[in-house]
């Protein structure tokens, strides 16, 4: 594959594929049920956990810098039975997780467009099918199979968006807050934070897609550390002061579990806010889409070239330089 990435490429990825719709939903969800406004704690603990992995896949990209990610690395310390296990969980969780993201991208598209969010499936026997959700998997795998350079300038783009809405989120969210929302700050104890940490560590996922992009790093010794760090560090800040403002706007008990930060802003008087939460979402599940579609044919690719699938799937098109085939057999998958 073709060296074109760089550690700021590669931070802003990180911030792509981390950063989807799981701060909006699991923040509010987690602190009305179990951690109340103690679920700034939760995302600490939870931060803490991932950047310990990130380590880890930070020592191993380092050390094998090839596609793989985490299959490359077991199957060379752990062999190819282990490996094997491994490349099916891989696979499994990138069909179904493409899949659930795509889905989700249609309920948000549908609340922007001020209807409910099944309004634009089609309803067949006891399924719904979602064409929309299948649209969005193939733009995705199209613009990754053209130039992973592309699709980094395009992820790029639509991550520092996102980022705008972000801080539009916390600049209102502060200057709506009340600090009388805080008390009790610990509802359930220390319990009640790892309940809630348990849960919100899904909104870190993502980050191993970076590792699988050594191969067309351009210096992956150094760039791999500073993207993934980097982009950790400051998405566990982000998370920190989103959580704390939620928090601060409305007491734990009245959020919302289902739409948090666009009740919250309701509360507060911000109507219109909601279409803004919910264009912060979409613009995040595209980026991690765009992003998972590049991780994925990478995994598939290294799966590939170690013969558990045919190594057909392993080719890299001479002009793009990208695996169109990796990344056709995933997006069929999780399309269907």
């Amino acid at each position: 594959m073709k060296r074109c990435l760089t550690w700021w490429d590669l931070t802003w990825f990180g911030f792509g594929s981390v950063i989807g719709a799981g701060i909006f939903v699991l923040t509010g969800q987690e602190a009305h049920n179990h951690a109340g406004p103690a679920i700034v704690l939760s995302y600490v603990a939870s931060g803490i956990s991932a950047m310990l992995s990130v380590f880890c896949y930070t020592e191993f990209a380092v050390e094998i810098p090839v596609a793989g990610g985490s299959f490359a690395y077991l199957r060379i310390e752990l062999g190819d039975f282990v490996a094997f296990i491994t490349a099916g969980n891989i696979l499994l969780e990138s069909i179904v997780g493409g899949a659930a993201v795509a889905r989700a991208w249609t309920s948000y598209f549908a609340t922007l467009l001020n209807r409910q969010p099944d309004s634009l499936r089609i309803p067949k026997g006891n399924y719904l099918l979602d064409p929309i959700a299948v649209a969005v998997l193939a733009i995705a795998a199209t613009i990754a199979m053209i130039s992973t350079k592309k699709t980094s300038q395009l992820n790029w783009i639509a991550t520092a968006l996102n980022t705008l809405v972000i801080l539009f989120v916390l600049i209102a969210g502060f200057a709506h807050a009340n600090t009388s929302n805080l008390t009790p700050f610990l509802p359930h104890g220390a319990k009640g934070i790892f309940q809630a940490a348990a849960i919100v560590y899904f909104a870190y996922g993502g980050f191993d897609s970076i590792a699988t992009m050594a191969e067309e790093t351009k210096n992956p010794s150094r760039d791999i550390p500073l993207g993934l760090l980097g982009s950790m560090s400051i998405i566990t800040v982000v998370y920190c002061l989103m959580a704390l403002s939620l928090s601060m706007m409305q007491k734990y008990t009245e959020i919302d579990p289902n739409a948090a930060y666009s009740m919250a802003f309701q509360s507060v008087g911000m109507k219109w806010a909601k279409y803004l939460v919910a264009l912060g979402a979409l613009k995040g599940m595209t980026t991690v889409l765009l992003v998972g579609a590049l991780g994925q044919a990478r995994y598939t690719t290294h799966i590939a070239r170690a013969h558990m699938i045919p190594p057909w799937f392993a080719l890299v098109h001479p002009k793009t330089g990208t695996p169109i085939n990796a990344t056709l057999l995933m997006t069929i998958s999780s399309g269907l």
